[in-house]
């Protein structure tokens, strides 16, 4: 009887122990479960993102950013990206107005405005542009001679973002710029505008040492006309220079002579014959008036011997 209680007992606290793991584990799968679901539901979308939510196929207005919540099964959510990205556009060959094939790539930058519009109105946006922007590459080129798809660059892309504009504004999609990254032209127009360059460099130079010969002679013949200018003006003041002190010179003489007598200018004739005295000459010319000459001399001699005997 004992024994069989035992066992009675034992074997009760074991079907217990089990109903208490049994419900503890389905706890826990339920946990899991509701985890996964919240997962599912809750979308978190950064701000540079939206999502267009299809409920049983019914497009919804787009959410975001932040916090979205959604029916997992009955919503299919997609993510579009709104910052401007760029696609690369491969090597085209293009045929121009004037039948010259030429090689061209460019970069297209665009970025969605209608997130609802760039999922619904198109099914693989990159594809389509490439598509379209090879045709109209094709078609813009078509209309073009090839000196002007080589120099009027910023026209064309100013031309394609237009028309790629026009086009994929209807997928909600904004095209913000076109750029041309290389143009090749055929080997044989490389050629040629490589001499023709090479020309253009040569007459430049020789143009180049034109002018600098030009402009040496032009210098120099003014240095010259300005020497020649500044030699005149000196050689003018001084010659003004020297006449105006031949005048003071005169001046001054003629000052002097004013002031002198009779008697000094005898005794300058005096002096004046005893250097001719004194000179190794053997000849001497007198002029006509040296006996008027004397006469000063013989009343100055008289004077002077009546001023003698009055003293006496």
């Amino acid at each position: 009887m004992l024994e069989a209680a035992f066992i009675s007992v034992f074997g009760y606290a074991l079907l217990q122990s089990s109903t208490s793991l049994g419900v503890f584990a389905g706890g826990i799968v339920v946990l899991i479960i509701v985890l996964i679901f919240l997962a599912a539901m809750i979308k978190i979308v950064k701000e540079y993102e939206r999502i267009v939510n299809f409920r049983l196929g019914k497009a919804q207005s787009e959410k975001g950013p932040g916090i979205v919540f959604i029916i997992p099964g009955v919503d299919r959510p997609v993510r579009v990206d709104l910052r401007e990205r760029f696609l690369q556009i491969p090597h085209q060959t293009c045929i121009t107005k004037d039948n010259a094939p030429v090689d061209i790539d460019f970069i297209i930058y665009f970025k969605v405005i209608s997130a609802a519009d760039s999922v619904i109105q198109v099914n693989n946006f990159e594809g389509a542009a490439i598509g379209i922007a090879t045709t109209t590459l094709r078609a813009v080129i078509g209309d073009i001679n090839l000196d002007e798809v080589l120099s009027k660059r910023e026209e064309i892309n100013s031309i394609l973002r237009t028309k790629l504009d026009e086009v994929t504004t209807r997928w909600g999609v904004k095209v913000t710029n076109v750029e041309i990254r290389e143009i090749l032209p055929p080997k044989n127009v490389s050629d040629a505008m490589i001499l023709q360059m090479s020309a253009e460099r040569t007459r430049r130079a020789v143009v180049t040492e034109a002018e600098g010969k030009k402009s040496a002679t032009i210098t120099v013949a003014e240095g010259d006309r300005q020497s020649a200018i500044l030699r005149a003006e000196g050689e003018k003041q001084s010659a003004i220079l020297k006449a105006e002190g031949y005048a003071q010179a005169l001046t001054t003489v003629f000052s002097a002579a004013r002031t002198i007598d009779q008697k000094t200018l005898t005794l300058q004739y005096l002096d004046t014959l005893k250097a001719l005295g004194s000179s190794a000459a053997t000849k001497f010319i007198l002029p006509a008036e040296f006996t008027q000459l004397l006469s000063p001399i013989k009343s100055m001699i008289r004077d002077a011997e009546a001023e003698a005997e009055k003293v006496e």
